[in-house]
């Protein structure tokens, strides 16, 4: 055998001698030295990623778990028996509804974090087994992270904000709500942001950082609320029977009814200005029709108001009647 070809030859390493080890076993199977050497790093990072994805498992069907018991659950028993009876059959429908994309995109949220967690340590135990000095790094690490948190405090604020108001059920897509900054209906509801669109059809986008207050017009129940102006020289008292008697009317037609939850009321006068007198009447409706029920209430109103020649604010007078002819001008003199 000439000394090139012996030069060559894979050298045995030590570890290999000890029969029985990984070691062995790793350079009987592939006879090179380096794999064998390594056996026990190996088996070490074989290990760390099989327990990572088992733990990454567990805790996706943890809270897979979890989210099908939010989807499926009911309200605080408390708050539930504080719920008028009305309103609890009522919403009953639609607490799932209402509760599985809340639910859903939380659990999206904690199994991405959740995922990120398991490998993150992962990598650092790897690293431990090549025997790397992980305290440069982690102490790099700190500094980059001190560093992107007060870059990216606004990002982190809109993201811890997105999470409670998921959590809290402010508001969910579909629902009609003022933000402050925006009003409208809203599209999507993200961590970071909120998509409403308002009444003429503008797109808002909202960071979730910059929401001081909700308003929500869709929770439980809505209000409708029309107020009818009339001059001073109407009676309220036969004005308030009139309107009675033409919001239980509007309320008793079959595209109406199926919104209105409670008989109309009739307040009575609201407001007093020179113009005139301001009646309003107000009834509960379901969540986000609230304005169709104004709609038809409007109309009606006017019309019984108008047929029974009540006054108008704008005139004083009567609007409906034979008009008065206008006086004759006085005799030019020659």
């Amino acid at each position: 055998m000439s000394v090139a070809s012996i030069a060559v030859l894979p050298s045995r390493p030590a570890c290999a001698d000890d029969t029985g080890s990984w070691c062995d076993q790793i350079y009987r199977w592939t006879g090179n030295d380096l794999l064998a050497r390594s056996a026990d790093v190996l088996l070490g990072i074989a290990l760390i990623v099989i327990v990572a994805l088992l733990v990454r498992l567990v805790l996706h069907r943890a809270v897979d778990r979890l989210v099908l018991g939010a989807v499926n659950g009911r309200l605080p028993r408390m708050l539930w028996r504080r719920t008028p009876r009305r309103l609890r059959e009522m919403a009953a429908p639609l607490l799932p509804e209402r509760r599985e994309p809340r639910a859903r995109t939380i659990g999206s949220v904690l199994r991405s974090t959740a995922s990120i967690v398991v490998f993150v340590i992962a990598a650092v135990m790897i690293l431990g087994e090549f025997d790397v000095n992980l305290a440069p790094i982690l102490a790099s690490a700190g500094i980059v992270g001190v560093a992107l948190g007060f870059g990216a405090q606004n990002l982190v604020k809109d993201f811890l904000s997105g999470m409670f108001m998921l959590l809290e059920d402010q508001y969910g897509v579909g629902d009609v709500v003022d933000l402050g900054q925006a009003s409208g209906s809203v599209e999507q509801v993200r961590l970071r942001t909120t998509t409403l669109r308002d009444v003429h059809g503008t797109v808002w986008h909202v960071r979730n950082g910059e929401i001081l207050r909700v308003g929500n017009k869709s929770h439980g129940y809505a209000v409708a609320v029309v107020d009818v102006p009339l001059g001073h020289g109407a009676d309220p008292t036969r004005a308030a029977a009139i309107a009675d008697r033409a919001a239980a009317e509007v309320v008793a037609r079959a595209e109406v009814a199926p919104d209105v939850l409670e008989p109309p009321q009739v307040l009575g006068v609201d407001t007093v200005t020179p113009d005139g007198i301001t009646l309003r009447v107000t009834t509960k409706t379901n969540p986000g029709r609230q304005f169709a029920v104004q709609r038809a209430l409007n109309a009606a109103l006017a019309e019984a108001f108008d047929a029974e020649d009540l006054p108008r604010p704008a005139t004083g007078a009567r609007p409906s009647g034979p008009a008065e002819a206008s006086p004759a001008p006085p005799p030019s003199r020659a």
